[in-house]
């Protein structure tokens, strides 16, 4: 298992981003959607926000990202989504949620 991590931007609109958080509330994920996640290889996973940017830190498996079929409702999400999210300056095009990379570890210290 590796740990990964990702950042996207919100639209800088509080009422937006109060409604995004909504849909990210414990239990309120669609099924397929996070069945998709799961399928993919995303063992665990946590959304972190500070002002309009969101860190994704996610636990996956050695397989990660596992090609599986993506159902319809996963598209549906996205699209939904993209009303919230705006992609960071130097994200490459249609891209959301951008890999970041390490540059510190204590325990390396």
């Amino acid at each position: 298992m590796a740990r990964r991590c990702f950042a996207l931007d919100l639209v800088d609109d509080r009422e937006l981003i109060e409604e995004y958080e909504r849909f990210h509330a414990a239990g309120t994920g669609w099924p397929a959607v996070i069945e998709h996640i799961r399928a993919r290889g995303f063992e665990a996973m946590e959304i972190w926000r500070t002002g309009d940017r969101l860190f994704m830190i996610a636990e996956v498996a050695d397989d990660f990202p596992r090609d599986v079929p993506v159902p319809p409702e996963n598209d549906r999400w996205e699209e939904l989504m993209w009303r919230f999210q705006r992609p960071l300056p130097h994200a490459a095009e249609g891209e959301k949620w951008v890999p970041m990379s390490r540059i510190f570890s204590l325990d390396e210290q």
